[in-house]
Protein backbone atom coordinates (compact mmCIF):
# COMPACT_ATOMS: atom_id res chain seq x y z
CA UNK A 1 0.00 0.00 0.00
CA UNK A 2 0.92 3.56 -0.45
CA UNK A 3 1.67 5.71 2.32
CA UNK A 4 -1.97 7.68 3.22
CA UNK A 5 -0.98 10.67 2.05
CA UNK A 6 0.77 9.90 -1.11
CA UNK A 7 -1.44 8.35 -3.36
CA UNK A 8 0.45 6.64 -6.18
CA UNK A 9 -2.73 7.36 -8.76
CA UNK A 10 -4.30 10.05 -10.09
CA UNK A 11 -7.41 11.47 -8.73
CA UNK A 12 -9.00 12.03 -12.01
CA UNK A 13 -11.99 10.55 -13.59
CA UNK A 14 -11.36 9.49 -16.87
CA UNK A 15 -7.54 9.95 -18.73
CA UNK A 16 -8.46 11.40 -22.25
CA UNK A 17 -8.26 8.81 -25.17
CA UNK A 18 -5.07 8.87 -27.59
CA UNK A 19 -7.25 10.81 -30.23
CA UNK A 20 -7.85 13.77 -27.39
CA UNK A 21 -4.62 13.90 -26.94
CA UNK A 22 -2.99 14.60 -30.47
CA UNK A 23 -5.26 16.79 -31.22
CA UNK A 24 -4.30 18.82 -27.91
CA UNK A 25 -1.26 18.73 -29.38
CA UNK A 26 -1.84 19.80 -32.84
CA UNK A 27 -3.54 22.75 -31.24
CA UNK A 28 -0.76 23.10 -28.85
CA UNK A 29 1.21 23.22 -32.42
CA UNK A 30 -1.27 26.02 -34.04
CA UNK A 31 -0.68 28.11 -31.16
CA UNK A 32 2.84 28.20 -31.25
CA UNK A 33 2.75 29.74 -34.87
CA UNK A 34 3.30 26.60 -37.09
CA UNK A 35 0.85 24.45 -39.43
CA UNK A 36 0.38 21.20 -37.32
CA UNK A 37 -0.06 19.39 -40.86
CA UNK A 38 3.06 20.46 -42.34
CA UNK A 39 5.17 17.55 -43.23
CA UNK A 40 7.90 18.06 -40.48
CA UNK A 41 4.98 18.30 -38.00
CA UNK A 42 2.50 15.97 -39.49
CA UNK A 43 3.98 13.11 -36.81
CA UNK A 44 4.37 14.82 -33.85
CA UNK A 45 1.23 14.29 -31.94
CA UNK A 46 1.64 11.02 -32.07
CA UNK A 47 5.16 11.17 -30.97
CA UNK A 48 4.58 13.87 -28.14
CA UNK A 49 1.38 10.66 -26.84
CA UNK A 50 4.04 8.49 -26.64
CA UNK A 51 6.41 10.59 -24.79
CA UNK A 52 3.71 11.31 -22.05
CA UNK A 53 3.02 7.91 -21.36
CA UNK A 54 7.19 7.77 -20.48
CA UNK A 55 7.71 10.97 -19.24
CA UNK A 56 4.70 10.12 -16.70
CA UNK A 57 4.69 6.33 -16.36
CA UNK A 58 4.97 7.13 -12.25
CA UNK A 59 0.95 7.48 -12.06
CA UNK A 60 0.51 4.23 -12.32
CA UNK A 61 3.23 2.92 -10.13
CA UNK A 62 2.58 2.18 -6.54
CA UNK A 63 6.42 3.36 -4.74
CA UNK A 64 5.66 1.83 -1.46
CA UNK A 65 5.08 -1.76 -3.22
CA UNK A 66 9.11 -1.35 -4.86
CA UNK A 67 9.81 -1.61 -1.39
CA UNK A 68 7.97 -4.68 -0.49
CA UNK A 69 10.89 -7.26 -1.00
CA UNK A 70 13.40 -7.15 2.03
CA UNK A 71 16.79 -9.49 2.40
CA UNK A 72 17.33 -11.00 5.75
CA UNK A 73 20.81 -12.00 4.75
CA UNK A 74 22.07 -8.29 5.82
CA UNK A 75 19.67 -7.88 8.95
CA UNK A 76 22.37 -7.22 11.39
CA UNK A 77 23.81 -4.48 9.07
CA UNK A 78 22.91 -0.67 10.80
CA UNK A 79 25.14 1.46 8.90
CA UNK A 80 23.97 4.05 6.50
CA UNK A 81 23.56 3.03 3.36
CA UNK A 82 23.68 5.49 0.50
CA UNK A 83 23.02 5.42 -3.27
CA UNK A 84 24.40 8.26 -5.02
CA UNK A 85 24.07 10.03 -7.96
CA UNK A 86 20.84 8.26 -9.08
CA UNK A 87 19.84 10.33 -12.46
CA UNK A 88 16.57 12.37 -11.99
CA UNK A 89 13.88 13.59 -14.86
CA UNK A 90 10.95 14.77 -13.95
CA UNK A 91 8.46 17.75 -14.92
CA UNK A 92 8.11 21.02 -13.18
CA UNK A 93 3.88 21.12 -12.67
CA UNK A 94 4.33 24.85 -13.21
CA UNK A 95 5.37 24.87 -16.59
CA UNK A 96 5.49 21.42 -18.15
CA UNK A 97 9.53 22.19 -18.05
CA UNK A 98 12.02 19.40 -17.61
CA UNK A 99 13.43 18.64 -14.18
CA UNK A 100 16.66 17.21 -14.70
CA UNK A 101 19.39 15.98 -11.98
CA UNK A 102 20.61 13.50 -9.68
CA UNK A 103 19.23 12.22 -6.22
CA UNK A 104 21.50 10.81 -3.36
CA UNK A 105 19.21 8.12 -1.02
CA UNK A 106 20.43 7.31 1.95
CA UNK A 107 18.93 5.02 5.08
CA UNK A 108 20.15 3.39 7.73
CA UNK A 109 18.52 -0.15 8.50
CA UNK A 110 16.66 -1.37 11.55
CA UNK A 111 16.25 -5.34 10.10
CA UNK A 112 15.20 -4.51 7.01
CA UNK A 113 17.38 -3.62 3.91
CA UNK A 114 15.94 -3.76 0.18
CA UNK A 115 18.04 -4.36 -3.26
CA UNK A 116 19.70 -0.99 -4.23
CA UNK A 117 17.81 -0.59 -7.74
CA UNK A 118 14.52 -0.53 -5.68
CA UNK A 119 15.88 2.78 -4.30
CA UNK A 120 16.52 4.12 -7.46
CA UNK A 121 13.28 2.82 -8.90
CA UNK A 122 11.46 4.84 -5.77
CA UNK A 123 13.24 7.96 -7.26
CA UNK A 124 11.50 7.42 -10.76
CA UNK A 125 8.34 6.52 -9.96
CA UNK A 126 8.07 9.75 -7.74
CA UNK A 127 10.16 11.79 -10.77
CA UNK A 128 7.86 10.86 -13.38
CA UNK A 129 4.76 13.17 -12.65
CA UNK A 130 4.36 16.74 -12.45
CA UNK A 131 6.14 17.70 -9.44
CA UNK A 132 7.95 20.18 -7.01
CA UNK A 133 11.10 19.72 -6.16
CA UNK A 134 10.57 19.98 -2.80
CA UNK A 135 7.78 17.74 -2.86
CA UNK A 136 9.79 14.75 -5.10
CA UNK A 137 12.14 15.23 -2.08
CA UNK A 138 10.06 14.47 0.69
CA UNK A 139 7.89 12.11 -1.07
CA UNK A 140 10.93 9.90 -1.51
CA UNK A 141 12.22 10.02 2.26
CA UNK A 142 8.53 9.20 3.83
CA UNK A 143 7.81 6.70 1.68
CA UNK A 144 11.62 4.69 2.38
CA UNK A 145 10.59 5.67 6.12
CA UNK A 146 6.93 4.41 6.31
CA UNK A 147 7.88 1.29 4.40
CA UNK A 148 11.58 0.02 5.51
CA UNK A 149 10.93 1.92 9.11
CA UNK A 150 14.53 2.17 9.18
CA UNK A 151 16.34 4.44 11.94
CA UNK A 152 16.96 7.17 9.84
CA UNK A 153 16.54 8.33 6.07
CA UNK A 154 18.57 11.23 4.34
CA UNK A 155 17.41 12.54 0.40
CA UNK A 156 19.06 14.88 -1.41
CA UNK A 157 18.06 16.36 -5.33
CA UNK A 158 20.42 18.50 -6.66
CA UNK A 159 18.52 19.78 -10.06
CA UNK A 160 18.54 22.23 -13.22
CA UNK A 161 14.99 23.06 -13.82
CA UNK A 162 13.64 24.39 -17.51
CA UNK A 163 11.40 26.38 -16.60
CA UNK A 164 14.07 28.74 -15.03
CA UNK A 165 16.83 28.13 -18.20
CA UNK A 166 14.56 28.72 -21.15
CA UNK A 167 12.08 31.47 -19.82
CA UNK A 168 11.40 34.15 -17.41
CA UNK A 169 15.16 35.45 -15.87
CA UNK A 170 16.66 32.68 -18.51
CA UNK A 171 19.86 31.67 -16.69
CA UNK A 172 21.53 28.99 -17.09
CA UNK A 173 24.00 26.49 -14.72
CA UNK A 174 21.97 27.07 -12.01
CA UNK A 175 20.96 23.92 -9.85
CA UNK A 176 18.71 23.94 -6.85
CA UNK A 177 19.11 21.66 -4.15
CA UNK A 178 16.86 20.17 -1.30
CA UNK A 179 16.91 18.03 1.43
CA UNK A 180 14.84 15.89 3.65
CA UNK A 181 15.85 14.18 6.87
CA UNK A 182 14.39 11.94 9.36
CA UNK A 183 15.07 10.16 12.40
CA UNK A 184 19.10 9.60 13.12
CA UNK A 185 19.56 12.31 9.78
CA UNK A 186 17.78 14.72 11.55
CA UNK A 187 18.76 14.57 15.25
CA UNK A 188 22.44 13.95 14.52
CA UNK A 189 24.43 16.71 12.88
CA UNK A 190 27.69 14.55 12.78
CA UNK A 191 25.54 11.69 10.58
CA UNK A 192 24.60 14.39 8.22
CA UNK A 193 28.15 15.82 7.58
CA UNK A 194 29.39 12.31 7.28
CA UNK A 195 26.30 11.37 5.02
CA UNK A 196 27.26 14.72 2.91
CA UNK A 197 31.10 14.14 2.68
CA UNK A 198 30.02 10.54 1.26
CA UNK A 199 28.13 12.13 -1.83
CA UNK A 200 31.15 14.40 -3.12
CA UNK A 201 33.44 11.98 -2.09
CA UNK A 202 35.30 10.78 -5.53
Amino acid sequence: MAPANEPFAPAIQRRPSRFEVERAVRTLIAAAGDDPDREGLADTPARVAKAYGEWFAGYAVDPAALLQRVFSEAEEYDETILLKDIPLVSTCEHHLAPITGRAHVAYRPAGRVVGISKLARLVDAYARRLQLQERLTNQIARTLNEVLQPSGVGVIIEASHGCMSTRGVNHHGVSMVTKAWLGDFKADAELRRDLMRSITAC
